[in-house]
């Protein structure tokens, strides 16, 4: 079977990258990524690559060199179906905020909604491939809702799991460690496996390329997702003990770290995870154990989310204990608000609850992201709905400038572990800020030493 036409429905974070690199090793393949978000598409065909909508480093050179040669994007939906004989899902699944399920399972209402209207537009067989992360057995529903169609048309549903990480996607997607293809194990899904099979290998050898039933590849990406985020969560427990105890939990964890059966991968102490699919995950898995019965199941998974919270909550604390148990009237910098480096993405980031808890307390702040517009900062916070959006601009000012933010300020804190806070001239910041000046480290990402040397109050996670 092959393949000369691919859709892709969603255009964010995982949709748009993954079709670009599709895009860049498939030349002879029309890609069109489409999306009912008419702004979202209009970024993504701005003539400037600058100001598409996702930053990813690398990201803005693939779709300069393939679009408009067999990358496109585009808001006709039905006509990018109609065309396609393979569509990839890559639509948003937030954590249910109502009824069954709520505040655990997935929403699933954009996935029937993409079947739906597969369903009703298309005329010949299409091979539709889950791109976003879904619980167990969405697959199911998916091809209940197009078998049922009566138009004769027949659907092959493959589990295609994205294992991205942002800053590093166009790094994950050019030389991923594995890539994971679920579909049915009889002779038409074997078929519409290979043709997927296919066009990953134009770049990616065959043995990275593992392939499942469908229900495995779904589990797989849930299960993932956890066993990370149990890692962030272990050692941040371990770094309260840490900071109670005299030991200095960066020592801890390169010393557990180069055990081989443990590896060093996500064992920085910080103020917590954030994004799209950790927490989201988790959740899921949670509300998919209760489902069966499975309490206590849940209840270990659970804790992964209670000692993340935790973690941002006391930071927090810390600050304000810190500070002389009051925070009021007093300008605190934010440096950093994506929950990591390299990605404009703030969903969950752990800056958005510190700053909650600081504005609570009647806080100053002012806050620079490197890629973070001021807008998505007020939303963040109006979306919490703890204040009113008047009050939160009142309280919350945005700039560009380091020295402009961290100017007269009685602390700086460290939200995101972007590159070039380690290049300001700290000595400078020092000497404009209010006495004494305090650094709350919370991705452990400056000299300690340095910081002490130039005159800072220093603290930063799991360090006493």
């Amino acid at each position: 079977m092959k393949i000369t036409n691919i859709c892709c429905i969603g255009a964010g974070y995982v949709g748009g990258p993954t079709m670009a690199v599709i895009a860049k090793h498939n030349p002879d393949i029309k890609v069109t990524v489409v999306d009912m978000n008419a702004a979202r598409i209009a970024a993504w065909n701005d003539s400037d690559v600058n100001n598409i909508p996702i930053y990813e480093p690398g990201l803005s050179d693939i779709v300069a060199e393939t679009r408009g040669r067999n990358l496109f994007f585009s808001t006709d939906v039905d006509q990018a179906i109609f065309d396609a004989e393979m569509i990839f899902i890559s639509v948003n699944t937030p954590t249910k905020t109502y009824g069954k399920g709520k505040g655990m399972a997935s929403d699933l209402k954009y996935i029937e909604l993409c079947a739906r209207q597969i369903a009703h537009v298309a005329k010949d067989d299409k091979i539709v491939i889950e791109k976003s992360t879904l619980p167990v057995r969405t697959a199911q529903t998916i091809k209940s809702i197009l078998k049922h169609t009566g138009n004769g048309v027949q659907y092959q549903i493959l589990s295609n799991p994205e294992f991205l990480a942002e800053g590093t996607a166009i790094r994950d997607l050019e030389n991923p460690d594995r890539v994971l293809i679920g579909g049915d194990h009889n002779e038409e899904g074997q078929k519409a496996i290979d043709a997927l099979v296919k066009i990953y290998e134009a770049w990616i050898p065959k043995e990275k390329i593992l392939t499942t039933n469908v229900w495995s590849s779904e589990l797989s990406k849930l299960t993932a997702n956890a066993f990370l985020a149990q890692r962030v969560s272990s050692i941040n427990a371990i770094s309260e003990l840490c900071e109670v105890t005299g030991a200095d939990v960066t020592e801890v964890a390169r010393s557990i770290g180069m055990d081989s059966r443990i590896g060093s991968k996500f064992l920085q102490a910080s103020v917590g995870f954030g994004g799209s699919c950790f927490q989201k995950d988790i959740l899921n898995l949670v509300y998919i154990a209760k489902s069966y019965g499975l309490t206590e199941v849940a209840d270990y998974w659970e804790q992964v989310i209670i000692m993340n919270d935790y973690q941002k909550t006391r930071f927090a604390h810390n600050i304000i204990r810190t500070l002389y148990n009051t925070v009021s009237g007093k300008k605190i910098a934010f440096l950093g608000w994506a929950f990591k480096k390299d990605t404009n993405d703030t969903r969950e980031s752990a800056a958005i609850y510190v700053a909650d808890i600081l504005l609570n307390e009647q806080a100053e702040l002012m806050v620079l992201d490197p890629k973070v517009d001021k807008e998505t900062i007020y939303a963040d916070l109006d979306y919490l709905k703890t204040r009113a959006p008047e009050e939160n601009r009142k309280l919350v000012d945005v700039s560009s400038d380091p020295y402009e933010v961290c100017k007269d300020a009685h602390a700086v804190t460290i939200l995101t572990e972007w590159d070039e806070f380690n290049t300001y001239d700290w000595q400078k910041i020092f000497d404009n800020m209010k006495k004494p000046a305090f650094v709350f480290d919370g991705r452990n990402l400056l000299d300690a030493i340095k910081m002490k040397e130039i005159g800072f109050m220093y603290e930063s996670i799991g360090v006493r």
